[in-house]
């Protein structure tokens, strides 16, 4: 993946991360470049992890607890892991925004897709975390998580599988948006299968590089 230039409030500080530490804390000094909340979220696992997943941005729990995938979306990423036979310790969890965007009606805070202008914003230290973390398969659930990997428009459900910048399927928060008990159902099995062929592609290049 070719790394792309840093954004323009962080390329005045001079600022050239030598761990994912220190890469985070570019993140948390940056102002949020997308209305809604102030803490930024990191990315969790392990440097060396087998899977990176990627998904669009933090959501509402994600911010109030500081946590990638704690929300419904992530509790239903886990039980796909579990079906998948993926450990959840080989996974690194991340989202390409950092920032949850949101509008606020009344008590509720409702969550607002970044633009691809926020996408690109986010971009560089996206692909600078990945960097660090070095998986052997990059994960990119969702259409959001796909742009930014790959600086194109993806259409997921055309894409899906392997692609020369990683492994596409969709995100588990679609799966929760379909009303159809039956078709939900369905497609979560879809993604089951995904995440298993994801299993085996991981599996294959972890074998090629201990050769």
């Amino acid at each position: 993946m070719t790394l792309p230039r840093p954004p323009p409030d962080v390329l005045p500080l001079g600022i050239d991360p030598e761990t994912l530490e220190a890469l985070n804390e570019t993140i948390r000094a940056a102002k949020p470049f997308v209305p809604g909340g102030a803490r930024a979220v990191f990315g969790e696992g392990p440097i060396g992890a087998r899977f990176a997943f990627v998904g669009e941005q933090p959501g509402d729990q994600e911010d109030l607890q500081g946590r990638p995938f704690v929300g419904p979306a992530g509790q239903l990423l886990d039980r796909a892991l579990a079906d998948a036979e993926i450990v959840r310790g080989d996974c690194y969890v991340t989202n390409a925004v950092k920032h949850f965007k949101f509008v606020q009606r009344g008590k509720r805070r409702i969550h607002q897709k970044p633009t691809a202008g926020e996408v690109r914003h986010y971009r560089w230290w996206l692909m600078k975390e990945l960097e660090f973390v070095a998986p052997a398969l990059v994960v990119a659930l969702g259409s959001t998580a796909a742009y930014a990997l790959a600086g194109r428009p993806i259409a997921v459900l055309k894409e899906r599988g392997m692609t020369p910048f990683g492994f596409v399927t969709v995100h588990p928060s679609m799966l929760l948006r379909i009303p159809d008990p039956a078709a939900r159902q369905d497609a979560y099995r879809s993604f089951v299968g995904d995440l298993k062929q994801a299993k085996a592609l991981a599996d294959e290049q972890v074998e090629t590089s201990a050769r």
